[in-house]
């Protein structure tokens, strides 16, 4: 009896710690860098640094995301990413957290956004949206935030030419307990084909499909999505994605395959499942280079 009771204290105590964990996690961020080479690139050209932004699910750190706006500016970016999901859709009201935030990225840098499913979701269903989203990216554009929606834009910086594409693919793909087949043909029937002479950097909110992602020539993928798959093996991967698969390969971290590297943010907020555990949420700067440097 008396061994049973220390075990369901400790079971008690090993709870409350995972929970108060849990709490903290989801309260702070952290800044996740990468170096990343190309040869497309000068070796002595200096770097091309970016900042990436997903998944904030109109979480606030610091008053109007003061906090997050001031790590952001200190990284001194030469362009800002963001893939998707910085809102939740609601029914007749604007998301002002990601609004108010988002609006004044372009003041630090040029930023470009890709939409999430969330925001995908709410441009297509107007009928239980409204216009709120057409509302929510008038206000962006506005403030100079340029929307890439199977669009793509050219960006130059220190002799590296780089094209920056944001993928929509069909909602079915988001879809719980069904993986679908993407190709590269899949992703070129959205954007085009890949051009020569350019790093192309595709931003694509579901890691899942990297493999056709890769099939259509990007050099890097930057995704996000599975909020780090909720909770993480330390130093292993992601536990479960939203469409209920476990173990995802991809789920935050970088990875290169085959000269095509992905990089999956963790995101910076929750939602639905407000859980994140050996999972801090983070904010990703990929610094790039010329050549292949020595390490």
């Amino acid at each position: 009896m008396i061994e049973m009771r220390k075990i369901l204290a400790a079971g008690a105590v090993a709870s409350a710690a995972i929970c108060v964990e849990s709490i903290r996690e989801r309260r702070h961020f952290r800044v996740t860098h990468y170096d990343l080479d190309t040869p497309k690139m000068e070796a002595d050209a200096g770097e091309v640094t970016i900042v990436f932004l997903s998944d904030l699910h109109n979480q606030i750190y610091g008053a109007n995301n003061d906090v997050l706006l001031r790590t952001v500016a200190d990284v001194k970016p030469d362009v800002i990413l963001i893939g998707g999901d910085m809102l939740i859709g609601k029914r007749d009201r604007l998301p002002k957290p990601a609004l108010t935030f988002v609006r004044k990225l372009p003041k630090i840098a040029p930023t470009y956004y890709s939409n999430g499913n969330h925001e995908q979701r709410m441009k297509e269903n107007t009928k239980k949206y409204g216009n709120v989203f057409e509302r929510y990216q008038k206000k962006l554009r506005e403030a100079d935030v340029r929307f890439l929606e199977n669009d793509s834009a050219e960006f130059t910086k220190n002799g590296l030419r780089i094209m920056l594409t944001g993928l929509e693919l069909p909602m079915e793909t988001y879809e719980k307990f069904r993986h679908m087949d993407v190709c590269g043909e899949d992703v070129a029937r959205q954007v085009g084909t890949a051009s020569e002479g350019y790093f192309h950097i595709l931003m694509a909110h579901n890691p899942v499909y990297f493999s056709g992602y890769k099939e259509w020539g990007a050099d890097l993928v930057l995704s996000g999505h599975l909020h780090g798959g909720i909770v993480r093996i330390p130093g292993w991967r992601g536990c479960i994605t939203p469409q209920a698969f476990p173990f995802p390969k991809y789920s935050g971290e970088m990875t290169t395959e085959e000269e095509h590297t992905i990089i999956v943010s963790k995101g910076l907020g929750t939602h639905t499942i407000n859980l994140r555990l050996f999972n801090e949420p983070e904010v990703v700067v990929v610094h790039i280079h010329g050549g292949h440097r020595k390490k």
